[in-house]
């Protein structure tokens, strides 16, 4: 029996919480949106109405779409209303104890039929299955960031999804103007299994001296064509979420060529992550981003 999405849950209103919701309301599904923080709700709020500004100030959307679009979502620090929802996404940390916690608080508020993925770009999704109440309607629907902006979205069954699950997931990403892509349920999928040990090296590069931040990320720009070299981006990525990778890949490959960097691992327990905290691998807190090592 095919389920017909109409209603969109989105749990956790951080960067990648937001571009979802704001690609589902544009794309003409309700979104409800909840996060434990009301500060964080606020600030989702904001973001989204600025984002579909942004579109029309590029002329790909009017007035009247935008506020029609706003009015597709409600932010709420309210679980329950999730329950009136066919589909759900959670896009909450990249931590398994941190989904696990979200699932057992969810689970008992989703109606029988509901759907629920996890945003997860590299923890098992047969694992993070057998968590919930419906390990046969539980998948991955992996969005690449910035969600609005990046055409692609990574399909992930685990050992226990119905096939009809998989189908209905695959023509809802259709009906968002994106293009779904089917991965094996192994650690990190096919995109972040490619491109974070790319960055992870490109942060040994750094770490022995090879090359400065500037040299890396300008001889990846301009010899391999990136529309942004790899320190940039894993600033922009986050380097907590770029070591959490690593680590799954490590852990779950037992494989050395995938042990993370020291010094991606130093930058994290110093907190330089990246944009986000306005240092990384380049410091942002001028209007021209200087590298910091």
């Amino acid at each position: 029996m095919s389920i017909e999405i109409k209603t969109v849950g989105v749990v956790g209103a951080g960067q990648m919480g937001i571009g979802i919701a704001h690609v589902c309301a544009v794309s003409g599904f309700a979104v409800n949106m909840v996060d434990i923080s009301d500060d964080a709700l606020d600030k989702a709020k904001v973001q989204i109405e600025q984002n579909l500004t942004r579109l029309v100030n590029r002329g790909k959307l009017d007035d009247a779409e935008k506020a029609s679009a706003l009015g597709r979502v409600e932010f709420s620090s309210d679980n329950n209303v999730l329950s009136k929802c066919e589909l759900v996404i959670e896009a909450a940390t990249e931590n398994e104890d941190v989904k696990k916690s979200i699932y057992d608080t969810i689970c008992p508020i989703l109606g029988p039929d509901t759907i629920l993925t996890s945003n997860t770009s590299s923890i098992s999704i047969t694992r993070l299955a057998a968590q919930t109440d419906r390990p046969e309607k539980f998948m991955g629907l992996h969005f690449m960031n910035p969600a609005p902006l990046m055409e692609l979205i990574e399909l992930i069954r685990g050992i226990a999804t119905a096939p009809e699950i998989f189908e209905t997931v695959d023509k809802f990403v259709q009906k968002l103007g994106k293009t779904p892509v089917s991965a094996e349920d192994f650690p990190a999928f096919i995109v972040n299994r490619i491109l974070l040990p790319m960055i992870n090296e490109a942060v040994y590069t750094l770490y022995e001296g090879i090359g400065s931040v500037t040299a890396i990320d300008t001889a990846m720009r301009l010899g391999a064509h990136h529309p942004m070299g790899p320190l940039e981006l894993a600033d922009f990525i986050g380097l907590d979420t770029c070591l959490a990778v690593m680590q799954v890949l490590h852990e779950g490959l037992a494989d050395t060529k995938y042990r993370p960097c020291p010094l991606l691992v130093k930058y994290v327990e110093a907190g330089w992550l990246g944009r986000k905290t306005n240092r990384g691998f380049y410091d942002y807190s001028t209007d021209t981003p200087t590298p910091t090592r």
